[in-house]
Formats: structure tokens, sequence, C-alpha cells
């Protein structure tokens, strides 16, 4: 892999004007494919195959409007009578009459003639019936929704907007993404030393991210996206495109300090610090792309959305930046920040002394490192994992808002309402059948009440609308649904009905609980796919070994961190988490999958360095100082600069965004200065030469990678006197 890596950098260098030129007319055409196909993203987290998702799609046709997009418009009165005052029924029956005229709404009933108003008259809901699905409700239509309830607002009520239609997800705000840039930028100029070489990874990573994400733009107009997979894949695909640019880069600097020509130097840092790109950079699309073993598609769309990012990151660093690096020639060092030592003239350097000190005290450092990940991932234990909604919305918001008035007003319980389908085709006395299912449900523990049936016009079918005492999030409800499921065969030998639960809140818990369920067998997909990869990269068994164990710690720990924070509450007012409660339930599968590449990055980048210095002579623990030393500066300064990415999204208040790049940021964190840059150079310590065996019959089976470029190496030292002109 390294003799072609560096013919394609030599290539790349060399005709830099049509290199560039072929990347800036992509960038182009994707732009406009996007212009001209892009649609709209879902905000629908759908699981075929769950009760939940079954029995809507099975009813759609009897109950059509439980398919279509639905609201909560919620108005309340602090002033003696409420809403129950003649003024306010006026105002809140015209503004009903206008949202009805909305066009897109088939149905709002009047609350005061359903009796949906609070016991203690505070408050009453009109809940709205658009006459299409949820993704095909216009911004236009809520706006305008909006807009109809103003006779309200004028006669001095508070109106709120809530229902799946306001509560939409993954709306990065402006600036975010800068946060993480300026601080990326900071980061590169104190790493480099000048403006020159830290410009070069921002900008071949903005290409990239921009290539990547217009082409999922305009994939969204023929596939259902859901609206994470765009932010996900913008996180990753800029980390890493800064990441993998900083590595190669890196390396392309150290040659010319040694006194190779601009096109050598780019060459053979495509050809080494290139290898270990394109096998980490595999690694990461490997482990996004095995989110579909969790049988969720809207979790797959996020997986492969992620991992496209990431290929154009790799392909942009193996190809548009020795292209970038021809144009530069030797001017990477102009506009200097700091003087910037040559790497022959570098004494001990602050990585080298770390190293050192680990090396010496292998154990005590071992130990001190395991008890402190294992501290922080103690709150793991206690992962509750649920989907956000109206009350993990941002404080202020129309759909918070809504959220808080009904809670206040009816109890929690009316925002996690449960539809049960009471199936009585079967029934001898099918109505008597639906009221006997009513019944039963009535006597169950945690019912707080149950709306009047809605049957079908044969008379066969009801759905039954079970309000909790508790909300959406609650353990009890979940419980609840749990328990209605297991009334099922009583039921049907009671009542000759069938019983099916669905709803909003019932297809978050299904979903829930299958991206639960799916956590186990992926982990496993991924350390077998762990330990083959690095296996392959340095032909050892203690390594990838180690490699493996120090990533489920840096796993642990950081889901840990977002049990504390997000489920608990801790550092509440530092991190302004809109509502604590469960975690959002598809994080740990992505922590798991993205964190997996990303520690691979640091993983291949320290260890290659030691097997490099071990394989030249060097003793096992000095190979171990001398692989911290020639990457801690670049590793250091590759995870602050994903910490900034990822941390930057933290800044947001988007229930789902927030905790995703929390979550990473404190994984790469922990992974990169504990696990990385602490544990694994004590464990190599404590290996010695044990930690590069490898069984003899393996020798001769598996492939050998050459990632540090050896064998390209031995043969350039030879070429000057067969072939001067190079490879």
């Amino acid at each position: 892999m390294a003799t072609y890596l560096y013919r394609l950098g030599r290539y790349c260098f060399r005709r830099r004007r049509a290199v560039v030129a072929v990347w800036i007319a992509l960038l182009i055409a994707v732009g406009g494919a996007a212009g001209a196909f892009a649609g709209k993203t879902s905000d629908e987290f759908k699981v075929p195959g769950t009760e939940a998702q079954s029995t809507l799609d099975r009813i759609k046709d009897t109950f059509p409007a439980q398919g279509h997009g639905s609201a909560q418009v919620v108005f309340a009165a602090s002033a003696p009578g409420g809403v129950t005052t003649p003024e306010a029924g006026r105002a809140v029956g015209e503004a009903v009459a206008r949202i009805a005229h909305v066009p897109g709404v088939a149905a709002v009933p009047d609350p005061y003639a359903t009796g949906a108003v609070s016991p203690d008259g505070k408050a009453a809901i009109a809940l709205v019936s658009f006459d299409h699905k949820l993704a095909d409700v216009t911004d236009g239509q809520r706006e305008a929704v909006k807009a109809a309830a103003e006779p309200a607002r004028a006669a001095g009520l508070d109106v709120a907007f809530g229902g799946d239609a306001y509560n939409t997800m993954a709306q990065v705000e402006g600036g975010t993404e800068a946060i993480g840039l300026v601080v990326a930028g900071v980061v590169l100029v104190i790493t480099l030393g000048t403006l020159v070489a830290a410009g070069l990874p921002l900008l071949t990573a903005l290409v990239g991210v921009g290539v990547a994400m217009a082409a999922l733009l305009a994939l969204t107009g023929s596939f259902e996206i859901i609206t994470t997979a765009p932010v996900l894949a913008l996180m990753v695909g800029l980390a890493v495109g800064i990441d993998y640019a900083l590595f190669i880069l890196f390396r392309h600097r150290r040659h010319l300090d040694e006194g190779l020509e601009p096109e050598e130097a780019a060459a053979r840092a495509t050809a080494t610090a290139g290898s270990a790109v394109v096998f980490a950079g595999l690694t990461v699309v490997v482990a996004l792309a095995g989110l579909a073993v969790a049988g969720v598609p809207f979790l797959t769309v996020m997986g492969l959305a992620a991992s496209g990012a990431v290929v154009v990151a790799v392909l942009v660093a193996i190809t548009l930046l020795p292209a970038v690096l021809g144009f530069v020639g030797r001017a990477v060092d102009r506009l200097p920040v700091w003087r910037r030592a040559l790497t022959a003239d570098r004494g001990t350097t602050m990585g080298e002394r770390w190293a050192r000190f680990v090396v010496r005290r292998p154990l005590p450092v071992l130990l001190i490192g395991l008890a402190g990940l294992g501290t922080l991932a103690v709150p793991a234990a206690s992962l509750n994992l649920g989907l956000p909604g109206g009350g993990s919305q941002a404080a202020g918001t129309d759909a918070r808002k809504a959220y808080d008035l009904i809670a206040d007003g009816f109890g929690p319980g009316f925002n996690a309402p449960l539809v049960v389908v009471v199936d009585a085709q079967g029934a001898p006395l099918p109505e008597q059948a639906v009221q006997g299912v009513a019944a039963k449900l009535q006597t169950l523990k945690g019912v707080r009440t149950l709306l009047p049936p809605t049957v079908d016009q044969a008379g066969r079918t009801a759905l039954v609308t079970v309000i909790p005492q508790t909300g959406p999030d609650h353990e009890d409800t979940k419980a609840l649904v749990n328990e209605i499921r297991d009334q099922r065969e009583e039921l049907r030998s009671a009542t000759g009905a069938s019983i099916a639960v669905t709803g909003t809140t019932a297809a978050n818990i299904d979903v829930s609980t299958k991206l639960g369920q799916a956590l186990p067998p992926f982990l496993a997909v991924i350390v077998g796919i762990a330990l083959v990869l690095l296996a392959l990269a340095f032909r050892s068994v203690l390594v990838p070994v180690k490699a493996v164990l120090g990533f489920l710690l840096s796993i642990t720990a950081s889901l840990g961190a977002v049990v504390a924070v997000y489920q608990w509450g801790w550092l509440d007012g530092l991190i302004d988490v809109p509502k604590v409660g469960p975690v959002v339930s598809f994080v740990p599968i992505l922590l798991i999958g993205v964190l997996f590449g990303l520690a691979m990055d640091y993983e291949l980048f320290l260890v290659s360095g030691m097997k490099e210095q071990y394989v030249h002579g060097k003793e096992p623990r000095e190979a171990v100082v001398g692989g911290v030393r020639g990457g801690a500066r670049v590793v250091t300064a590759a995870a602050l600069i994903m910490v900034s990415v990822f941390g930057a999204f933290v800044f947001g208040h988007d229930p789902i965004v927030q905790p995703i790049g929390f979550a990473l940021a404190v994984g790469v964190l922990v992974d990169a200065f504990v696990v990385r840059m602490a544990l694994v150079p004590a464990a190599m310590a404590l290996f010695g030469r044990a930690a590069w065996w490898f069984p003899k019959p393996l020798e001769k089976v598996v492939p050998k990678v050459d990632m540090e470029g050896e064998q390209l190496i031995a043969r350039l030292a030879e070429q000057p006197a067969k072939e001067p002109a190079g490879v």
C-alpha cells in the first residue's frame, strides 16, 4: 500500500493543477446537484418490525389520521377564570376556526366541545390533525397555524404549539461549527507554528466536508434521510478531515527538515502517514457502516452518511493535500507565529519526558489510569435510554412551553398518550368487546384515564387512548406499555378481541428497547473487526488485545460521563442541558461506532511509531519512548481538534445533537490523553518484547501491510543508482 500511495502522492504533486481542478469541478457539480435535487429530511424515528410501527402501518387505511402529522395548540391564562371566561372562550373559538381553514389542516375540534380543558380551568388543548404525513408538513403550514391563533394572543392568552409537527430535531444553530473551526485553527497554529501550514488542513477539510454534505443533501430528494444524519456527517467529516490532513502534513514537514525536496517529501508523507490515514479511515468506515447490524433503518442511514464523509476526507487527504503542497512548496513555513526548531535540532521534548516517566513507572501509571476511568464509568451502569420529545426541547421554545403547560394543567401523562388498537373482528359482540377491553385497561396500575374510543365505520376496530399517570420518558410509562401488552392473551380469552399498543410514546419505547438490545451484538462485531485489523497492521497478538481493552474503557468512561450529565443532571449550569432524563437511545451505539474508528487513529499513529523504532533495533522500552516522542505532538493536536469540533455542538440546544457532541468530545479526550498517551505506553513497557510476538503459522498467511513503508524506504535507498528520476 505504501508504494502505491507514494506514486499517488508524487503524481498529485506533479499534476497539481489538474487535481485541484478536478476537486473544484466535483464541488461545483455536487453543489449544483444539491440545489437541484435536495428535498426534506425526516424527523421520524421509525423502526419497521416493532409492534408500535407494525400496528400503525396496519391501521393507516382504517384510521388514516394516525399516520398523518399532528400538533397541539395550548391556550393558557393565569387570570381568574382562566380560559373558562366568556371572553377567553370567544378568543379560543375564533382562533380554532381560523386554524381549521389553514391549508393542509384536516380537523381541529373545539377544546370546549371535547372537554380538553384542564381541571383548574387554566388551560385548554386544541388537537390539530393535518391531511398528510408529518414529513410533508411544511414550515409555511406551521407558521400559518401560529398566525391563525392571533385572536387568542390578542385577548391576552398564552398560546404555545407542540406535538409532532413542532418537535423538530437536529436544527444546528448557526455558529456552532465556527466555534470548533476557530479552536481547531488555534490548535493548528500552536502545533505547526506557521499560518500557512495551519491553514492547509482547514482548507482541505472544508473542501471534503463541502463535497460530502452537498452529495448527501442531493440524495434527500430521492431517499428518506433522518435530520440527524447530515449533522453527524458534518461533525465526523470535519473532525477527521482536519486530523487526516494534519497527520500527512506533519510527516511532510519532518521530511523537509531532513533535507528532502518538497516533491519527495510529499510523496513519502503520503506513503507513510497516508497509509495510516487510509487504514484508520477504513476502520471508521467499517465501524459506521456496521451500524446496520442494529437493524434500525434511520441508524443505518446515519452510519452510511458519516462513513461517506470519512471516505471523502481520506480521498482529499491523499490526493488534494499533496497537490496543494505542490503549489506551496517550501512556503509551507511562511508567516511564522513562533520559531520552529528543525527535527534534527530538537532536544528533549515534553512528549519524550512524559514517555520516560511512564516507562520508568508503568505499573503505577496503569493502575492510576484504570482507577480513574473505572470511577468515571460507574454511572454507565444506570444507563436509561429514551427518545426526545417536546419536554427535551430548550426552555422557551414553543414545543417546550406547550409540553410544560400540558403537564402542569392536565398532568404529565397527557404528554404520553398510548393508543391501544382493539381488533374485534373475531369477537361475537364487537361493541361489548371494546367496552370490556377499556374496562380492563382502566384498572391497570399507572393508568390515569381513558379517552372515549374511536371506532371505524364497520364497528369492528377501535382506538382506545390511554393516558398514563407519568410522562413519556418515565420508567413507569414503559412498564405500563409492557403491562398492557402482557394482558393480550387474557383479553382475547375474555372478550374475543386482540389488542396492540402504538402511538408516538409506544413507538419511542420500542425504538429505545430495540437499540438497547442491539448494543451487545454490535459491540461484538466492532471488537472482532478491531482485533483483525490491528493484527494485520502490527502482526501482533498483545497489541490488538490491549487496544480493544483500551477502547472499551474509553466507551464506558464516556457513557458514564453522559449519564452523569444528561441523566443525573451533574454540571447543571455549566452545560445547558434542556431537560434531564433518559439518554438519547442511539447515542451509545453511535458513540461505539464513531469512537472506535477515531481511537484506532491514535493507536495506529502511536504504536506504528513504536514498532518502527523496535524494528530498527531499539530496545522495547526505548522503542516506546521513541514512538511517543514522534507521535505525541500530532496526536495531542489531533485530539484537541476533535474535542473542539465535537464540543462545539454541546453549545447548541438540540436534544439529540448536544449529547452526541458531548459523548464524542469526552470519548476522544479520555481515549487520546488517558488511554493512548498513558495506559498504552505503560502496557507496552510491561509487555516488553512479548508485545511483538506473533505465531509463526500466522506469519505465513497474514499479509504484510507495510504501513510504515519499510519496504518502500529500502527500495528508495537502492534507487539512485538504478533510477535517479524516481519511482
